[in-house]
């Protein structure tokens, strides 16, 4: 059983503040239409953003299945959407071939620029230490707010953030100063999380992501992000009609649901893949997991069969271990775990 002594990362996010490296695709819009052509495209509600606002949404097929997901900040002037890196070409393929006379310019700073996320309580002192007055109070701003500031003479666009699992704020930076910008925040107190670290915070916050949770087979619904990423009362979308007719004829019923997995604690923390099986037969995957420093216990999150996604239905992994469904996030903001079976 792994061993209960929090990882130096980890307790950083919760107590003080994390420094998590960003792998995000960086895509840029500029034109005075680019709002308004994004709304036709993408989940959720783009037209209505102001300046400092963002969203988060969805980029479906016409059959509702999701080409990837992404955060849209409106910044004044220009639209970034930061995207898995793995679907941002493709993200930028699409929304080129959609441009015909629309005054929409995209561009691409995947290269030139990179993101430093800073999580947990320690993260306003931090950046105040080291961006100054301009940040002031930015770490408690709305949920994707965003904000420039200038430092050394380079420009840093600040994001509101949460998908780390814990709040935060994702620092978008020339890639030449990011090293700079890091050692300067480490300074300050930031500690690196290590990869596991960062898994284990999304993972107990109950987040999935693109890649490893969702797929270009994953209807939004599924996954359980229709509230934060789709808009219910904007016009018309790329796959917006499966949507409907799933939510007004079949009531919200999906053929599978994302849900929280937990396990024994002296049990292996199953691998990603694994098959979910009730009485021989498979009734769905493991898609992410983790040991839980807050639960003491290995989690997981996974796609089981609609019929199965009550909490505390008892269901087995391929190997025989007994897994519990849990709602989700399993944790509280703060990382108290908010349940605990036995």
């Amino acid at each position: 059983m792994p061993t209960a002594v929090l990882s130096p990362g980890y307790q950083a996010a919760r107590t003080g503040v994390g420094l998590i490296a960003g792998t995000s695709g960086l895509i840029v819009l500029s034109g005075a239409e680019r709002a308004s052509y994004l709304q036709g495209l993408l989940t959720n509600d783009i037209v209505s953003l102001a300046k400092g606002t963002g969203c988060y949404a969805a980029y479906l097929t016409a059959q509702g299945r999701m080409i990837s997901d992404l955060h849209v900040y409106e910044l004044g002037d220009t639209i970034l959407a930061t995207t898995p890196r793995e679907t941002k070409d493709v993200l930028l393929s699409k929304l080129d071939q959609f441009i015909f006379s629309e005054d929409v310019q995209l561009g691409d700073l995947t290269d030139t620029f990179t993101t430093l996320v800073l999580v947990g309580p320690g993260t306003e002192a931090a950046l105040r230490h080291v961006l100054g007055a301009e940040i002031e109070g930015f770490a408690a701003a709305p949920l994707h707010s965003n904000r420039r500031v200038s430092v050394d003479g380079q420009t840093v666009v600040a994001l509101r953030v949460s998908d780390p699992g814990v709040d935060g704020v994702a620092l978008v930076v020339p890639a030449a100063y990011a090293s700079t910008l890091a050692d300067a925040l480490r300074a300050q107190g930031a500690v690196d999380l290590t990869e596991g670290d960062a898994d284990a915070l999304r993972i107990e916050a109950g987040v999935p992501i693109f890649g490893r949770d969702m797929d270009t087979d994953t209807i939004p619904l599924e996954a359980g992000i229709e509230a934060r990423a789709i808009s219910f009362s904007k016009g018309c979308y790329v796959g917006q009609e499966v949507i409907i007719r799933v939510l007004h004829r079949g009531h919200g019923r999906v053929a599978r649901k994302l849900v929280g997995l937990t396990c024994d604690p002296r049990a292996a923390v199953p691998a990603v893949g694994t098959a979910i099986m009730l009485d021989a037969a498979t009734v769905g995957e493991i898609t992410s997991s983790v040991w839980s420093p807050a639960m003491q216990r290995p989690v997981a999150l996974g796609y089981v069969k609609r019929d199965y996604t009550l909490p505390e239905t008892s269901l087995l992994t391929a190997d025989g271990t007994r897994v519990v469904v849990s709602a989700l996030p399993f944790t509280s903001a703060s990382g108290t775990a908010s349940a605990r079976p036995e």
